[in-house]
């Protein structure tokens, strides 16, 4: 029971690191923003390498305790992949149900579908609420992105794990509306549904937000890209697109922030003929990502439309969007086209034939030199990715479980 005059006490379990990009974007911005209303307690997996960087790692753990939260991590585990996995999922677990008991933790949120395992495992015999915010269909994403069959027992094992989760849940976080459609097709979860709350991949839009860049001018145009180029990510399609661009304006310029696999990116741009010297691709940290956009003059990126990515919400369509560039992107990936098509931010296409790539290219650039266009990105982004709604709705869940809880309900 939670004594008079303290909040809430929050568990948050992510198998992503904070050190990753995308736990500094997609779990310190929330946990950070929810501080002040809740006890947050944060249990994450680093990398090895990335713990090496001990300036880093101090500064890191700084900014969590300025923001009010108690961040414990875990050494992730990669090799021998299925037992490396295993073992981390039972350590989270000890670790989680230790931090639990200490904290008198009333609600222990999961993010993704190991760190839910861990979270049904820790929160045994402390009563807490467990949220599930599943951040996709991980389990068919790990097959339509090539690394398991269908067939596997890996796969068939996992499915029931995911039948465990979902039907074991308090509540579940969608990043889409259509993965919630998707959801509620599943025949055993007909008769008892939990309770699903949609919220996007959020934007911290203080951070990323439109920055004139008085040096560029319209003959050097400069396409972005933001992130992976890997796996789901159809790069294969964005380097004949640039290709397109290039042909199109000899004076434009192809801009890649990515963190690794800078080799693996020239060599994909290298087989489709892009001239490198027009190329630049850096490694930059999380802050200066929106220092980057504000090069570019818009962004492109495809994913691969399979069912899994109906859930998906990808991070840097918020982010462009912040930072006031229209986007080239593809259809059938969550809720994209209509978060492009409805806004006017953007060119959705739903095949990669080579005259409609450049088509989308034209169209592209004729949003591009819009006048307003920057303002009217921004306010889609405001309206759809904003870190502060996103963080309300998630309060408003914890409120919710917390009151579950305290009325003693199973």
């Amino acid at each position: 029971m939670t004594r008079i005059g303290m909040n809430p006490a929050i568990l948050y379990i992510s198998y992503t690191g904070l050190l990753d990009p995308l736990g500094q974007s997609q779990v310190l911005q929330y946990v950070a923003g929810l501080a002040p209303q809740y006890r947050m307690t944060l249990l994450t997996f680093e990398k090895p390498e990335a713990l090496g960087d001990a300036v880093r790692l101090a500064a890191l753990e700084h900014q969590c305790r300025a923001a009010g939260v108690d961040w414990h991590y875990l050494q992730y585990h990669q090799r021998p992949r299925l037992l490396a996995t295993l073992y981390d999922v039972l350590m989270g677990a000890s670790k989680g149900r230790a931090l639990a008991r200490g904290a008198a933790v009333q609600v222990v949120h999961c993010r993704s579908y190991l760190a839910a395992l861990m979270g049904l495992l820790a929160r045994t015999g402390t009563g807490a609420r467990h949220l599930f915010d599943m951040r996709g269909f991980w389990v068919d994403e790990r097959v339509d992105g090539g690394l398991w069959r269908r067939n596997s027992l890996q796969y068939r094992a996992f499915k029931y794990l995911e039948r465990v989760l979902f039907t074991r849940t308090d509540h579940v976080v969608s990043l889409t509306h259509a993965g919630r459609v998707e959801l509620g097709k599943f025949e055993y979860l007909a008769s008892k549904p939990p309770p699903v709350t949609v919220i996007p991949t959020c934007t911290n839009l203080e951070i990323f937000r439109v920055i004139e860049n008085g040096t560029r001018d319209g003959e050097h145009f400069t396409l972005g890209y933001v992130g992976s180029a890997g796996s789901w990510y159809l790069f294969d399609d964005v380097a004949r697109v640039v290709n397109l661009l290039f042909a199109h304006n000899p004076a434009a310029r192809f801009l890649v922030i990515n963190k690794t696999g800078h080799n693996e990116i020239r060599a994909t741009l290298l087989r489709h003929k892009v001239d490198l010297t027009r190329v630049e691709i850096k490694a930059v940290d999380y802050c200066d990502v929106t220092g980057e956009i504000a090069r570019m003059d818009a962004g492109v990126f495809f994913i691969k439309p399979v069912w899994s990515k109906h859930a998906s919400c990808p991070t840097r369509l918020g982010e462009f969007l912040a930072s006031g560039k229209p986007v080239l992107t593809n259809g059938k990936v969550g809720d994209v086209e209509d978060d492009v098509k409805q806004t006017r931010t953007g060119v959705v296409i739903n095949d990669m034939e080579q005259e409609t790539l450049h088509q989308a290219l034209l169209a592209l650039l004729n949003i591009a030199a819009e006048p307003g266009v920057a303002q009217r990105c921004r306010k889609a982004a405001q309206d759809r990715f904003s870190l502060r709604i996103g963080i309300q709705r998630y309060s408003a869940i914890y409120t919710s479980l917390v009151a579950d809880r305290a009325r003693g309900t199973e």
